[in-house]
């Protein structure tokens, strides 16, 4: 008996929260504490560009390490451009091999050329059976 494909639209975060690569460090890290969460894409600049990501350990690198203010630094010097995004009708073995393999911890799903959820490497392994 075959076992069922597992898609990374069946397992990924469907709640995506963004922000504009022009607001502070300081606004980025709030709007991370106030929804409890690690990372927020950030909005492209236009049709033709690509989608970037900033995380908790951005921050952390590259503004509290240094000790850097937050709110003289701008979300478009820490974050990281453009991203890995994954297929969301893509299989999730395929998807936990791609995300390791280029060394990122979380990627944007992409249906239709529109971002539709988030997927990290933690939640392939727990929020699946592929193990």
């Amino acid at each position: 008996m075959s076992t069922p494909i597992i898609r990374v639209r069946d397992v990924m975060q469907t709640e995506v929260l963004s922000i504009d690569g022009m607001a502070s460090v300081k606004d980025a890290a709030a709007m991370m504490r106030a929804n409890n969460t690690s990372e927020l894409l950030v909005n492209k600049r236009n049709e033709d560009d690509a989608w970037a990501i900033v995380t908790v350990m951005d921050l952390v690198k590259d503004v509290v390490v240094p000790g850097r203010s937050g709110d003289g630094v701008s979300v478009y010097e820490v974050m990281t451009k453009p991203v890995i995004t994954v297929p969301a009708t893509m299989d999730i073995r395929y998807a936990v091999r791609l995300i390791y393999r280029t060394g990122v911890h979380r990627a944007p799903v992409e249906h239709m050329g529109e971002i539709v959820g988030m997927i990290t490497l933690s939640s392939l392994i727990l929020d699946s059976e592929i193990l």
